[in-house]
């Protein structure tokens, strides 16, 4: 049994003295607190739709006012679900050396740090963005951290499904970035990422659930069979690379886009379809290969946004 394992339900660590917090490991906490990794993602779902919404180069320092606003207000939510998720990440083995869990930052300041993040951010994109951006991305920080992280994580299975729209909404904040309005071009991308994030998920919850199931976070590979999880998989693929498609009917891209979405699109269902006849055989432990998916998920997305950022010049 292992240090985290033994720790009882909710029991965070004392934060150290602050002598035994050196400053540098103290920096790299704080931005630990904005899971840098995660807001790479959603940079890569903003930009390319900020080309294409300028069907081409979009002004520079837009993009840049864009993309660090992002990561304030990524960033600050992060902070406050870590902050408010505290008890549990002590218990899971892929979350205990977080800041929060560790002592290297106490909550009080994760909580001060979170808020602080969120009304700058705010202010940023309304000062420098404009105003609809900076309520879609304040509604983007609430949504996570209200909706999904205080009420749905913890009571339902649905809880990536519907808290997953905080993770859409960066679409949206890239395309009011550049015309301060909406399109169905961003309602289709933002239905991609909502159909996304299920199946890119799941894989990994498939991967940890004894972490969820220790934490008693009801994630749906810890309340289903790995059959069940991928049949959900299949069908929620199928639908995302169906929506990916409505964007050039609809005349808001052309042939490049469409052949990287079809030629994707087909790879991630060869993936989830052969994940399933996996679940379906028996296989577990790694010969079910569930990260295999969710690996191919990261590069799908970025190729698919990639495309959305070059098709204006190919047309």
């Amino acid at each position: 049994m292992t240090a985290v394992e033994s720790r009882p339900a909710g029991v965070v660590l004392t934060p150290s003295p602050a002598g035994h917090r050196p400053f540098g490991a103290r920096v790299k906490a704080f931005v630990a607190l904005t899971k840098p990794r995660i807001i790479e993602l959603l940079l890569i779902t903003t930009v390319p739709v900020m080309f294409l919404a300028e069907q081409g180069v979009p002004n520079l320092w837009l993009v840049l006012a864009t993309c660090f606003g992002g990561y304030l207000s990524a960033g600050g939510a992060n902070a406050l679900n870590m902050y408010i998720d505290r008890d549990i990440d002590a218990l899971m083995d892929r979350t205990s050396q977080r800041p929060l869990v560790t002592g290297m930052v106490s909550p009080r300041e994760g909580l001060i740090f979170g808020l602080t993040l969120a009304v700058v951010s705010t202010v940023w994109f309304g000062l420098l963005v404009n105003w609809l951006s900076a309520w879609l991305s304040l509604g983007a920080l609430l949504f996570y951290v209200v909706v999904y992280t205080m009420i749905l994580k913890r009571r339902t299975a649905q809880n990536i499904v519907w808290g997953g729209i905080a993770g859409c909404l960066p679409v949206l904040i890239g395309w009011s970035a550049v015309t301060n309005s909406m399109s169905w071009a961003a309602v289709v991308l933002f239905a991609v990422i909502f159909f996304w994030t299920p199946p890119h998920y799941w894989p990994l919850s498939m991967k940890v659930k004894e972490d969820y199931a220790r934490a008693g976070v009801p994630m749906l590979p810890v309340l289903a069979s790995n059959k069940v999880v991928a049949k959900q998989i299949v069908l929620y693929s199928w639908v995302m690379v169906g929506v990916s498609l409505l964007l050039t009917p609809l005349g808001y891209t052309g042939w490049f886009y469409t052949a990287v979405a079809l030629l994707t699109g087909g790879w991630w269902l060869w993936e989830a379809h052969a994940l399933l006849n996996r679940a379906k055989s028996g296989a577990t432990g790694a010969k079910l290969k569930e990260m295999r998916l969710f690996h191919w998920s990261i590069t799908y997305v970025s190729l698919l946004f990639v495309a959305v950022a070059v098709d204006p010049f190919l047309r």
